[in-house]
């Protein structure tokens, strides 16, 4: 065998083991932190921690990661811009430019032959299986204007600095106040429980935000709207809204349609911190509505699937 396919087949393997340790660590902590509850070995600090940690990186995410990096729903003031790219890699989901190249491809090719992560290939690889196959987009192709982005390239970079201090935080915090108990409980709760959280709820995103909920627009992919997603993901379970307007700097696009993401956006603008925010015309919002009407999408998830 060349040594050159022995290499390939090495580092392919190693690749595969650190993400099988990425995703059952923080499962198996979960179960002990489960176990712990029960018995009562929890403190308030432990659950503020995790509910800390996880709003500020999930708004890394939705709000870093997504609508301002991948779809540049708004023009971000460059620290706010840095603070959102870091607070997105501790989420353990990937370097900023690999996601956005990512989740550039899936909208590229929704719901087809090249998606990363479409059900079509059934449920269990869009929300885990996709990550141990060699489905990363090139940047090169599907993000090549942000490789000049100094401020990606330096986070990107960087991404295991942030990744390990999303563990070091909560752990440190813990430690001050209650000693090694409170170091340990911290780094499991604030820690990998928030990570498995985090990973579960931005890849029910990929997983049952195609499968289950409502359609309100016609698209050509399977996305639907799931409100228990969307309350979980900070707005990005409105999932059909942002297909059929990728841009929108808001997901919700009701006043029911709770989108916490699109809130900060709106503050953030408020404040001056960001500029630019993209908003869907009333005339091609209600153009778009019409047209679905006319169609008379169905709203449940089986009958969804004759119109996708």
């Amino acid at each position: 065998m060349p040594r050159s396919t022995v290499s390939n087949t090495l580092s392919n393997a190693l690749f595969k083991g650190v993400i099988l340790l990425v995703v059952t660590v923080p499962l198996l902590a979960t179960l002990l932190a489960i176990r712990l509850l029960w018995l009562r070995a929890v403190h308030p600090t432990d659950l503020v921690l995790l509910a800390v940690m996880y709003a500020f990186i999930a708004f890394g995410v939705t709000v870093g990661y997504h609508r301002m990096l991948t779809h540049r729903s708004f023009r971000p003031h460059p620290a706010v811009k840095l603070v959102l790219l870091i607070l997105g890699s501790m989420a353990f989901e990937g370097p900023a430019l690999e996601w956005a190249a990512t989740h550039t491809k899936h909208h590229a090719q929704s719901d087809r032959e090249g998606d990363p992560h479409s059900p079509v290939e059934g449920f269990f690889h869009a929300h885990i299986g996709w990550i141990f196959r060699d489905s990363t987009a090139d940047p090169k192709v599907y993000a090549r204007h942000l490789m000049s982005d100094k401020i990606v390239m330096f986070v990107s970079r960087t991404f295991l600095l942030w990744a390990l201090l999303s563990l070091a935080i909560p752990f440190a915090v813990g430690g001050l106040l209650g000693g090694w108990p409170g170091a340990l409980t911290g780094l499991l709760w604030g820690g990998l429980v928030r990570m498995f959280l985090t990973h579960h709820v931005t890849w029910s995103v990929n997983s049952v935000c195609h499968t289950f909920g409502r359609r309100m627009f016609e698209t050509v992919d399977r996305s639907r709207n799931e409100w228990v997603v969307g309350l979980l993901a900070f707005g990005e379970g409105w999932h059909n809204n942002h297909h059929a307007f990728p841009r929108s700097a808001f997901h919700g696009l009701r006043w029911w349609q709770f989108d916490f993401s699109g809130y900060l956006i709106w503050a953030l603008e408020r404040l001056g911190l960001v500029t630019d925010v993209y908003r869907i015309p009333p005339a091609l919002l209600a153009r778009q509505a019409a047209k679905a009407k006319s169609l008379a999408v169905p709203a449940t998830a089986d009958a969804a699937e004759e119109v996708a």
